[in-house]
């Protein structure tokens, strides 16, 4: 994929950014268990980084996705990861099927204020029952006069405590489970929702995650996004987005642990001679950075494919399962190196560890990913019926 001056000035925009509004703060944000998503999003929004790749009619930028996947990539150099997840559920999980299938009233009344920055949103999709499988939802949402009411509830909600609205997942008919589901807006102060204390999370813990529960909530029927019965579909489109936001996203963080590392082994001497000077230490950093290089190609690759209409599923899903796998390596390899100063909650690669572990579950865990590139191989055994 070859970047252009237009792709770089939205690297060195965020970087600027990242630098300025977000790293300073990162240390108190992630001891206070949330960041300020609505004062943080308003300066993005003002700086059009919100909608990078949405309508411009919408007040996007209407840039193909490959200048997206830069702005993802570069917000892997947030020192905490939750900001950089908190902003994702924002740009590619809880906006992308609003911006494609959304009606023109739909969009102008939500989609606009999530591109300005003057709301926020989430992705109601995951059940305590149903991660992965999000066929198996529970949450329904059934006609009344115009209104659709909803009951049930959803666990592992980022952004929730601060959000305005949900993009919500829920079984509104009884047919088939792939053909029930539907995606409706629902903004959170609609009486009935409520929501549980934020979650004592292993990571990402500058982010506010809670459950949410819907007691007869009651929507209009026209916050339905596209088509009733398509929720699934919908779903399964954004779920490309967001693992190739994850992919895009991590490159940078293990990059950060590596350079991190290096300066660490450098000036820490052991038996007379720096860390780094044992080749077991530069030679196993050298292979960590060819492997980050190997993903970078491949998510590249994929975006590519995407923007010129290319279905990219076998290969967004190799990205996600390879950038989960090689976080767990790097930090874990990285971690190492720094001895007992490594395994001190406060040392930036023993955040890395914590936060970056989330990639292999969320989204689609990696024996998710597996399952569908093996489908696409033609590998995957048949279920009984």
């Amino acid at each position: 994929m070859i970047l252009t001056e237009e792709h770089e000035a939205i690297r060195q925009t965020t970087a600027k950014f990242i630098d300025v509004e977000i790293n300073p703060y990162a240390d108190k944000w992630e001891a206070d268990g949330i960041f300020p998503a609505h004062e943080l999003f308003k300066k993005m929004g003002d700086l059009g980084l919100l909608g990078i790749c949405k309508p411009l009619e919408y007040g996007g930028m209407g840039l193909d996705y490959s200048y997206q996947i830069v702005f993802s990539e570069e917000l892997g150099r947030i020192a905490t990861g939750g900001v950089s997840m908190g902003i994702g559920v924002q740009t590619d999980m809880a906006t992308p099927a609003l911006a494609r299938f959304g009606s023109d009233e739909l969009r102008k009344e939500f989609l606009v204020p999530a591109i300005a920055g003057e709301a926020v949103f989430s992705i109601a999709v995951s059940e305590p029952h149903a991660g992965s499988d999000v066929a198996a939802i529970k949450t329904t949402a059934k006609k009344d006069g115009d209104d659709y009411v909803i009951n049930g509830s959803k666990m592992w909600i980022t952004n929730s405590t601060q959000a305005d609205y949900l993009c919500l997942l829920a079984n509104t008919s009884d047919d088939k489970p792939h053909l029930n589901k539907s995606l409706i807006v629902v903004p959170t102060n609609t009486p009935g929702i409520s929501f549980s204390e934020k979650l004592d999370k292993l990571g990402m813990r500058s982010s506010d995650t809670a459950q949410v529960f819907f007691d007869n909530v009651r929507v209009p029927q026209r916050n339905l996004i596209g088509e009733e019965g398509h929720g699934f579909i919908y779903q399964m489109l954004q779920f490309q987005e967001e693992r190739l936001f994850a992919a895009a996203g991590s490159l940078k963080a293990m990059e950060d642990c590596i350079n991190k590392t290096i300066d660490y082994t450098c000036e820490r001497k052991i038996f007379g001679q720096s860390v780094l000077d044992n080749q077991v230490v530069h030679f196993r950093l050298a292979e960590l950075q060819t492997e980050v290089e190997a993903l970078r190609a491949l998510t590249f690759d994929a975006v590519e494919g995407y923007i010129n209409g290319v279905d990219v599923t076998r290969k967004a899903s190799m990205a996600k399962l390879k950038a989960g796998r090689l976080l767990r390596e790097v930090t874990d390899g990285c971690m190492q190196y720094w001895g007992g100063m490594g395994y001190m909650w406060d040392n930036p690669i023993a955040r890395a560890y914590r936060d970056t572990r989330i990639t292999s579950i969320g989204g689609g865990a990696d024996e998710v990913m597996l399952s569908i590139i093996c489908k696409t191989m033609g590998t995957l055994p048949s279920r009984k019926k």
